[in-house]
Protein backbone atom coordinates (compact mmCIF):
# COMPACT_ATOMS: atom_id res chain seq x y z
CA UNK A 1 0.00 0.00 0.00
CA UNK A 2 1.28 3.30 -0.81
CA UNK A 3 0.63 7.07 0.64
CA UNK A 4 -2.47 6.95 2.83
CA UNK A 5 -4.81 9.85 2.08
CA UNK A 6 -3.70 12.38 4.67
CA UNK A 7 -0.32 11.38 5.34
CA UNK A 8 1.84 14.22 6.13
CA UNK A 9 -1.57 16.02 7.69
CA UNK A 10 -1.16 17.16 11.33
CA UNK A 11 -4.12 17.72 13.36
CA UNK A 12 -3.51 19.04 17.10
CA UNK A 13 -7.19 18.04 18.49
CA UNK A 14 -7.89 19.97 22.32
CA UNK A 15 -11.22 19.15 22.22
CA UNK A 16 -13.23 17.04 24.39
CA UNK A 17 -16.42 14.53 24.37
CA UNK A 18 -17.80 14.13 20.76
CA UNK A 19 -17.61 16.74 18.56
CA UNK A 20 -14.24 17.76 18.62
CA UNK A 21 -12.51 14.44 18.99
CA UNK A 22 -14.97 12.90 16.79
CA UNK A 23 -13.89 15.03 13.87
CA UNK A 24 -10.26 14.35 14.94
CA UNK A 25 -10.43 10.43 14.56
CA UNK A 26 -12.06 10.62 10.94
CA UNK A 27 -8.85 12.52 10.06
CA UNK A 28 -6.42 10.17 12.21
CA UNK A 29 -8.47 6.87 10.70
CA UNK A 30 -7.02 8.28 7.02
CA UNK A 31 -3.61 8.70 7.59
CA UNK A 32 -3.33 12.26 9.40
CA UNK A 33 -0.90 12.52 12.48
CA UNK A 34 -3.13 13.43 15.90
CA UNK A 35 -2.17 14.17 18.59
CA UNK A 36 -4.74 14.51 21.22
CA UNK A 37 -4.70 16.94 24.08
CA UNK A 38 -6.18 15.53 27.73
CA UNK A 39 -6.08 17.30 31.11
CA UNK A 40 -3.24 15.76 33.50
CA UNK A 41 -4.94 12.90 36.01
CA UNK A 42 -8.45 12.97 34.49
CA UNK A 43 -8.38 12.84 30.92
CA UNK A 44 -10.88 13.58 28.16
CA UNK A 45 -14.39 12.58 30.26
CA UNK A 46 -15.30 10.06 27.69
CA UNK A 47 -12.63 7.73 29.34
CA UNK A 48 -15.84 7.21 32.09
CA UNK A 49 -19.00 7.46 29.63
CA UNK A 50 -21.19 4.46 29.84
CA UNK A 51 -19.89 0.68 29.62
CA UNK A 52 -16.10 0.99 31.67
CA UNK A 53 -13.33 -2.35 31.51
CA UNK A 54 -10.45 -2.32 33.58
CA UNK A 55 -11.29 1.55 34.68
CA UNK A 56 -11.80 2.98 30.90
CA UNK A 57 -14.86 3.19 28.75
CA UNK A 58 -14.84 1.19 25.59
CA UNK A 59 -16.32 4.09 23.78
CA UNK A 60 -13.03 5.61 24.09
CA UNK A 61 -11.20 2.89 22.38
CA UNK A 62 -13.31 3.49 18.98
CA UNK A 63 -13.25 7.64 19.43
CA UNK A 64 -9.60 7.41 20.19
CA UNK A 65 -7.79 4.93 17.43
CA UNK A 66 -5.02 6.25 16.06
CA UNK A 67 -4.27 9.61 17.92
CA UNK A 68 -1.33 9.87 20.19
CA UNK A 69 -2.70 11.04 23.57
CA UNK A 70 -0.74 13.50 25.62
CA UNK A 71 -1.35 15.47 28.91
CA UNK A 72 -1.16 19.58 29.13
CA UNK A 73 -2.82 21.85 31.59
CA UNK A 74 -4.41 24.20 29.16
CA UNK A 75 -4.70 26.65 32.06
CA UNK A 76 -1.51 26.70 33.25
CA UNK A 77 0.98 29.31 31.43
CA UNK A 78 3.79 27.05 30.78
CA UNK A 79 0.87 24.26 29.35
CA UNK A 80 -0.04 26.98 26.86
CA UNK A 81 3.41 27.43 26.24
CA UNK A 82 3.60 23.70 25.06
CA UNK A 83 0.71 24.34 22.68
CA UNK A 84 2.22 27.75 21.18
CA UNK A 85 5.53 25.31 20.12
CA UNK A 86 3.15 22.58 18.94
CA UNK A 87 1.21 24.71 16.72
CA UNK A 88 4.24 25.93 15.02
CA UNK A 89 4.03 22.59 12.67
CA UNK A 90 0.61 21.07 12.74
CA UNK A 91 -1.74 22.15 10.02
CA UNK A 92 -5.47 22.28 11.88
CA UNK A 93 -5.95 22.50 15.52
CA UNK A 94 -9.18 21.17 16.36
CA UNK A 95 -10.99 22.37 19.52
CA UNK A 96 -14.47 22.52 20.82
CA UNK A 97 -14.33 24.90 24.12
CA UNK A 98 -16.88 27.47 24.41
CA UNK A 99 -16.45 30.80 22.71
CA UNK A 100 -13.89 33.08 24.21
CA UNK A 101 -12.19 30.00 26.34
CA UNK A 102 -8.93 29.61 24.33
CA UNK A 103 -8.76 33.65 23.78
CA UNK A 104 -8.51 33.81 27.65
CA UNK A 105 -6.09 31.07 28.09
CA UNK A 106 -4.03 33.38 24.78
CA UNK A 107 -4.11 30.55 22.40
CA UNK A 108 -7.16 32.47 20.16
CA UNK A 109 -7.14 32.14 16.37
CA UNK A 110 -5.16 35.88 16.21
CA UNK A 111 -2.34 34.74 18.47
CA UNK A 112 -1.81 31.32 17.24
CA UNK A 113 -1.73 32.36 13.29
CA UNK A 114 0.96 34.95 14.30
CA UNK A 115 3.22 31.61 15.37
CA UNK A 116 1.68 29.66 11.81
CA UNK A 117 -0.01 31.51 9.10
CA UNK A 118 -1.13 28.45 7.84
CA UNK A 119 -3.16 27.18 10.88
CA UNK A 120 -6.66 25.69 9.67
CA UNK A 121 -8.65 25.88 13.34
CA UNK A 122 -11.79 24.29 13.50
CA UNK A 123 -13.72 25.88 16.21
CA UNK A 124 -16.79 23.37 17.47
CA UNK A 125 -19.13 25.15 19.42
CA UNK A 126 -23.64 25.08 20.44
CA UNK A 127 -24.26 28.13 18.82
CA UNK A 128 -21.16 29.25 17.11
CA UNK A 129 -18.38 32.36 17.30
CA UNK A 130 -20.60 35.10 17.29
CA UNK A 131 -24.07 35.90 17.86
CA UNK A 132 -26.55 36.96 21.18
CA UNK A 133 -26.16 33.01 21.85
CA UNK A 134 -22.45 32.45 21.73
CA UNK A 135 -21.34 32.61 25.18
CA UNK A 136 -24.49 30.05 26.33
CA UNK A 137 -23.44 26.78 27.29
CA UNK A 138 -24.37 24.41 24.02
CA UNK A 139 -24.49 20.28 24.06
CA UNK A 140 -25.53 18.99 21.01
CA UNK A 141 -28.81 17.72 22.60
CA UNK A 142 -29.78 21.25 22.16
CA UNK A 143 -28.35 21.91 18.85
CA UNK A 144 -31.17 19.26 18.33
CA UNK A 145 -34.09 20.71 19.65
CA UNK A 146 -32.79 24.62 18.42
CA UNK A 147 -31.63 22.78 14.90
CA UNK A 148 -35.97 21.74 14.46
CA UNK A 149 -34.88 17.62 14.42
CA UNK A 150 -36.57 16.81 17.89
CA UNK A 151 -39.93 19.31 16.78
CA UNK A 152 -40.94 17.06 13.96
CA UNK A 153 -39.18 13.51 15.84
CA UNK A 154 -41.60 11.08 17.23
CA UNK A 155 -45.57 10.34 17.50
CA UNK A 156 -48.11 13.54 17.42
CA UNK A 157 -50.03 12.15 20.70
CA UNK A 158 -46.38 12.30 22.02
CA UNK A 159 -43.90 14.22 23.31
CA UNK A 160 -40.84 14.77 21.00
CA UNK A 161 -38.01 12.44 21.12
CA UNK A 162 -34.37 11.76 20.71
CA UNK A 163 -32.18 9.86 18.26
CA UNK A 164 -30.84 7.29 20.11
CA UNK A 165 -27.12 8.68 19.59
CA UNK A 166 -25.31 12.08 19.74
CA UNK A 167 -26.16 12.70 16.08
CA UNK A 168 -26.18 16.63 16.65
CA UNK A 169 -22.36 16.48 17.77
CA UNK A 170 -21.51 13.68 14.51
CA UNK A 171 -23.10 15.73 12.04
CA UNK A 172 -20.96 18.98 13.26
CA UNK A 173 -17.77 16.49 13.20
CA UNK A 174 -18.71 16.01 9.72
CA UNK A 175 -19.24 19.27 8.63
CA UNK A 176 -15.54 20.23 10.62
CA UNK A 177 -14.10 17.47 8.50
CA UNK A 178 -15.29 19.23 5.63
CA UNK A 179 -14.25 22.68 6.34
CA UNK A 180 -10.80 21.81 7.48
CA UNK A 181 -10.29 19.70 3.95
CA UNK A 182 -11.74 22.75 1.99
CA UNK A 183 -9.11 25.17 3.84
CA UNK A 184 -6.49 23.01 3.46
CA UNK A 185 -6.85 22.88 -0.45
CA UNK A 186 -7.66 26.37 -0.31
CA UNK A 187 -4.50 27.29 1.39
CA UNK A 188 -1.97 24.50 -0.11
CA UNK A 189 -3.39 24.26 -3.63
CA UNK A 190 -4.76 27.45 -4.67
CA UNK A 191 -1.38 28.28 -2.99
CA UNK A 192 -2.39 31.27 -0.23
CA UNK A 193 -0.36 29.70 2.25
CA UNK A 194 -3.21 31.87 4.56
CA UNK A 195 -5.30 29.57 7.31
CA UNK A 196 -8.40 30.40 8.19
CA UNK A 197 -11.54 29.50 11.17
CA UNK A 198 -13.97 26.84 10.47
CA UNK A 199 -16.82 27.85 12.73
CA UNK A 200 -19.29 24.96 13.76
CA UNK A 201 -22.04 25.73 15.28
CA UNK A 202 -24.01 22.08 16.77
CA UNK A 203 -27.96 23.76 16.12
CA UNK A 204 -26.79 24.65 12.57
CA UNK A 205 -25.67 21.15 11.75
CA UNK A 206 -28.73 20.31 12.35
CA UNK A 207 -30.54 22.87 10.52
CA UNK A 208 -28.68 22.31 7.55
CA UNK A 209 -30.41 18.80 6.70
CA UNK A 210 -34.28 19.77 7.51
CA UNK A 211 -34.41 19.66 3.82
CA UNK A 212 -37.73 21.75 3.01
CA UNK A 213 -38.87 22.41 6.08
CA UNK A 214 -37.77 26.05 5.72
CA UNK A 215 -39.18 27.09 1.93
CA UNK A 216 -42.23 25.54 2.74
CA UNK A 217 -43.55 27.49 6.16
CA UNK A 218 -42.09 30.55 4.15
CA UNK A 219 -44.57 29.88 0.66
CA UNK A 220 -47.12 27.84 2.36
CA UNK A 221 -47.23 28.22 6.20
CA UNK A 222 -46.67 24.80 7.01
CA UNK A 223 -45.07 23.96 9.90
CA UNK A 224 -43.89 20.28 9.82
CA UNK A 225 -45.17 18.54 12.96
CA UNK A 226 -43.90 14.87 14.27
CA UNK A 227 -45.29 12.07 12.09
CA UNK A 228 -43.99 8.82 13.82
CA UNK A 229 -42.39 6.19 11.25
CA UNK A 230 -43.60 7.49 8.29
CA UNK A 231 -42.66 10.69 6.20
CA UNK A 232 -45.64 13.38 5.36
CA UNK A 233 -45.67 13.90 1.86
CA UNK A 234 -43.34 10.91 0.98
CA UNK A 235 -46.10 7.09 0.29
CA UNK A 236 -45.61 4.69 0.91
CA UNK A 237 -42.73 4.90 3.40
CA UNK A 238 -43.35 3.41 6.82
CA UNK A 239 -42.68 0.84 8.98
CA UNK A 240 -45.45 -2.63 8.90
CA UNK A 241 -45.60 -5.14 11.32
CA UNK A 242 -45.46 -9.18 10.13
CA UNK A 243 -47.31 -11.79 11.42
CA UNK A 244 -45.15 -12.70 13.63
CA UNK A 245 -44.65 -9.57 15.22
CA UNK A 246 -41.25 -8.47 13.44
CA UNK A 247 -41.25 -5.44 11.54
CA UNK A 248 -40.56 -4.08 8.43
CA UNK A 249 -39.75 -0.93 6.79
CA UNK A 250 -40.30 -0.27 3.32
CA UNK A 251 -39.62 2.31 0.92
CA UNK A 252 -41.88 2.75 -2.31
CA UNK A 253 -42.54 5.99 -2.98
CA UNK A 254 -41.08 5.97 -6.32
CA UNK A 255 -43.64 5.73 -9.12
CA UNK A 256 -42.11 2.50 -10.79
CA UNK A 257 -41.24 1.09 -7.04
CA UNK A 258 -44.51 1.37 -5.99
CA UNK A 259 -46.38 0.04 -8.28
CA UNK A 260 -44.07 -2.99 -8.32
CA UNK A 261 -45.17 -3.16 -4.63
CA UNK A 262 -48.86 -3.33 -5.37
CA UNK A 263 -47.93 -6.32 -8.32
CA UNK A 264 -46.57 -8.08 -5.19
CA UNK A 265 -49.08 -8.27 -3.32
CA UNK A 266 -52.00 -8.91 -5.90
CA UNK A 267 -53.04 -5.25 -5.84
CA UNK A 268 -53.09 -5.18 -9.48
CA UNK A 269 -55.97 -2.47 -9.43
CA UNK A 270 -54.44 -0.51 -7.11
CA UNK A 271 -51.31 -0.67 -9.10
CA UNK A 272 -53.33 0.87 -12.06
CA UNK A 273 -55.22 3.12 -10.32
CA UNK A 274 -54.82 7.13 -11.29
CA UNK A 275 -55.50 7.72 -8.50
CA UNK A 276 -52.24 6.58 -7.31
CA UNK A 277 -49.98 7.30 -10.03
CA UNK A 278 -47.81 9.55 -8.33
CA UNK A 279 -46.19 10.63 -5.02
CA UNK A 280 -48.48 13.84 -5.06
CA UNK A 281 -51.84 11.27 -5.30
CA UNK A 282 -50.47 8.86 -3.35
CA UNK A 283 -49.81 11.21 0.02
CA UNK A 284 -53.25 12.44 -0.17
CA UNK A 285 -54.45 8.84 0.28
CA UNK A 286 -51.84 7.60 2.34
CA UNK A 287 -53.70 6.16 5.33
CA UNK A 288 -55.62 4.60 3.22
CA UNK A 289 -52.11 2.87 1.60
CA UNK A 290 -50.58 2.25 4.45
CA UNK A 291 -53.70 0.38 6.14
CA UNK A 292 -53.62 -1.92 2.82
CA UNK A 293 -49.98 -2.49 3.10
CA UNK A 294 -49.68 -3.43 6.40
CA UNK A 295 -52.74 -6.05 6.30
CA UNK A 296 -50.84 -7.84 3.82
CA UNK A 297 -47.32 -7.68 6.04
CA UNK A 298 -49.55 -9.19 9.10
CA UNK A 299 -50.97 -11.74 6.75
CA UNK A 300 -47.66 -13.37 6.05
CA UNK A 301 -44.35 -14.16 8.48
CA UNK A 302 -41.03 -11.59 8.08
CA UNK A 303 -39.60 -13.44 6.07
CA UNK A 304 -41.82 -14.23 3.58
CA UNK A 305 -42.65 -10.70 3.17
CA UNK A 306 -38.68 -9.90 2.68
CA UNK A 307 -38.09 -12.82 0.09
CA UNK A 308 -41.41 -11.59 -2.19
CA UNK A 309 -40.35 -7.77 -2.29
CA UNK A 310 -36.84 -8.22 -2.48
CA UNK A 311 -37.95 -10.39 -5.91
CA UNK A 312 -40.08 -7.58 -7.24
CA UNK A 313 -37.19 -5.15 -6.36
CA UNK A 314 -39.08 -3.39 -3.55
CA UNK A 315 -36.52 -1.37 -0.67
CA UNK A 316 -37.10 -3.32 2.43
CA UNK A 317 -35.89 -4.28 5.10
CA UNK A 318 -35.59 -5.14 9.05
CA UNK A 319 -34.70 -2.87 11.47
CA UNK A 320 -31.09 -3.79 13.20
CA UNK A 321 -30.20 -4.42 16.25
CA UNK A 322 -26.44 -4.49 17.25
CA UNK A 323 -26.28 -8.09 18.03
CA UNK A 324 -28.34 -8.29 13.92
CA UNK A 325 -25.72 -5.93 12.74
CA UNK A 326 -22.67 -8.04 14.13
CA UNK A 327 -23.76 -11.28 12.79
CA UNK A 328 -24.55 -9.92 9.17
CA UNK A 329 -22.79 -10.76 6.17
CA UNK A 330 -23.43 -8.12 4.16
CA UNK A 331 -21.60 -6.11 7.17
CA UNK A 332 -18.76 -8.48 7.58
CA UNK A 333 -18.39 -8.30 3.90
CA UNK A 334 -17.60 -4.86 3.56
CA UNK A 335 -15.64 -4.98 7.26
CA UNK A 336 -17.77 -2.88 9.23
CA UNK A 337 -16.96 -4.95 12.26
CA UNK A 338 -13.10 -5.22 12.76
CA UNK A 339 -11.25 -6.28 15.49
CA UNK A 340 -8.73 -4.58 17.25
CA UNK A 341 -5.94 -5.42 19.95
CA UNK A 342 -6.42 -3.62 22.88
CA UNK A 343 -3.66 -3.91 25.91
CA UNK A 344 -5.81 -5.52 28.95
CA UNK A 345 -8.97 -6.22 26.79
CA UNK A 346 -7.74 -8.65 24.21
CA UNK A 347 -9.59 -8.48 20.77
CA UNK A 348 -12.37 -5.86 20.52
CA UNK A 349 -15.14 -5.14 18.06
CA UNK A 350 -15.66 -1.62 16.71
CA UNK A 351 -17.10 -0.05 13.40
CA UNK A 352 -14.64 -0.46 10.62
CA UNK A 353 -13.93 2.92 7.94
CA UNK A 354 -16.04 5.27 6.05
CA UNK A 355 -15.90 6.08 3.56
CA UNK A 356 -14.10 2.98 1.18
CA UNK A 357 -11.44 4.63 -0.93
CA UNK A 358 -10.49 2.34 -3.56
CA UNK A 359 -6.80 3.47 -3.22
CA UNK A 360 -6.04 5.01 -0.23
CA UNK A 361 -8.50 3.38 1.91
CA UNK A 362 -8.37 4.44 5.54
CA UNK A 363 -7.45 1.87 9.01
CA UNK A 364 -7.36 0.96 12.20
CA UNK A 365 -3.89 1.01 13.43
CA UNK A 366 -4.34 1.05 17.31
CA UNK A 367 -7.23 1.81 19.50
CA UNK A 368 -7.45 4.72 21.77
CA UNK A 369 -4.85 5.00 24.24
CA UNK A 370 -3.82 5.02 27.80
CA UNK A 371 -3.65 8.84 29.21
CA UNK A 372 -0.33 10.40 28.12
CA UNK A 373 1.23 7.37 26.57
CA UNK A 374 2.65 9.65 23.79
CA UNK A 375 3.45 12.54 26.28
CA UNK A 376 7.18 12.29 26.48
CA UNK A 377 7.57 11.29 22.96
CA UNK A 378 5.75 14.16 21.38
CA UNK A 379 7.35 16.51 23.97
CA UNK A 380 10.73 15.50 23.42
CA UNK A 381 10.54 14.45 19.66
CA UNK A 382 8.32 17.26 18.65
CA UNK A 383 9.86 20.25 20.64
CA UNK A 384 12.82 18.89 21.49
CA UNK A 385 12.62 18.90 25.24
CA UNK A 386 15.26 17.06 27.20
CA UNK A 387 14.21 14.32 30.35
CA UNK A 388 15.20 17.05 32.48
CA UNK A 389 12.98 19.64 31.33
CA UNK A 390 9.89 17.18 31.27
CA UNK A 391 10.72 15.73 34.29
CA UNK A 392 10.25 19.28 35.54
CA UNK A 393 6.95 19.86 34.13
CA UNK A 394 5.32 16.49 35.59
CA UNK A 395 6.50 18.07 38.71
CA UNK A 396 4.66 21.05 38.17
CA UNK A 397 1.56 19.46 36.97
CA UNK A 398 1.46 21.13 33.86
CA UNK A 399 1.54 17.34 32.01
Amino acid sequence: MGKKALEGLKVLEMGQLIAGPFAARLLAEFGAEVIKVEPPAKGDPIRSWRVIENGTSLWWYVQSRNKKCITIDLKHHEGQELIRGLVKEIDILIENFRPGTLEKWGLGYEELKKINPGLVMIRVSGYGQDGPYKDKPGFGSIGEAMGGLRYITGYPDRPPVRVGVSIGDSLSSLYAVIGALMAVYHRDVHGTGEGQVIDVALYESVFSLMESVLPEYDRAGLIRERSGSMLPGITPSNTYVCSDGTYIVIGANGDAIFKRLMYAMGREDIAEDQRFENNAKRSEHAEFLDGLIEEWTKSLPFEVVKECLDKAGVPAGSIYSVEDIVNDPHYQARKMIQEVAVDGLGMLKMPGIVPKLSETPGEIVWAGPELGQHTEDVLGGNLGLTEAQIKDLKAKGVI
